[in-house]
């Protein structure tokens, strides 16, 4: 397994609202390609995509963030498994509420942004089998509506007015290595 460079942007190069004077690297804002087959090419993607979301601290990961045009995400949410989506898409939301959020590529930054309450996917696991999943008010939910939005040319910041709403938050220290001390 490998870790990958995460495709990042710099939010604070422009000003006004970001649909309009915002670019980005392209691959971060196509549509991505449906997976016709899953191969062994999809199966180390998969595998890096995890080690590299598990060593950025995050929760999700989505293909273009990695460079690579797919409809392939992974989600790793604390003390579950990781698991990875391959060809998701919403099937059902409802409710609305907003929450802070921030982003692998856009880091240093979080912002207020919309998101539903209830969220119903339908896609395929990693070996090619249908699954649905349904989440509600919780950090799963978040991160369902946040790597299909990558997988469509979307980033969070496109829900804000204007980049100012962009909060700067410090990096997370890193765990201090346990130390046996001899007494």
């Amino acid at each position: 397994m490998s870790i990958l460079p995460i495709r990042t942007i710099n939010p604070l190069k422009r000003k006004g609202p970001p649909a309009t004077s915002f670019s980005t690297d392209p691959v971060l804002r196509q549509k991505t390609r449906k997976v016709s087959r899953i191969d062994e090419s999809i199966q180390k993607l998969i595998d890096d995509m995890i080690e590299t979301m598990y060593a950025a601290r995050g929760v999700g990961l989505a293909a273009p963030q990695v460079g690579v045009s797919l409809r392939v995400c992974v989600i790793g949410l604390p003390e579950q498994e990781p698991f990875a989506l391959i060809n998701p898409e919403i099937v059902k939301k409802s409710g609305l509420r907003r929450l802070w959020e921030g982003c692998l590529s856009i880091p240093g930054f979080q912002a207020l942004v919309p998101r539903s309450e209830k969220v119903t996917v339908k896609a395929l696991d990693r070996n090619g089998k249908p699954i649905r999943i349904k989440a509600e008010n919780d950090l799963l939910a978040q991160a369902l509506e946040h790597e299909l939005d990558h997988l469509d040319g979307v980033l969070y910041i496109d829900y804000l007015e204007d980049m100012e709403e962009l909060v700067p938050v410090e990096p997370a220290e890193e765990e201090p290595e346990e130390v046996e001390v001899g007494l």
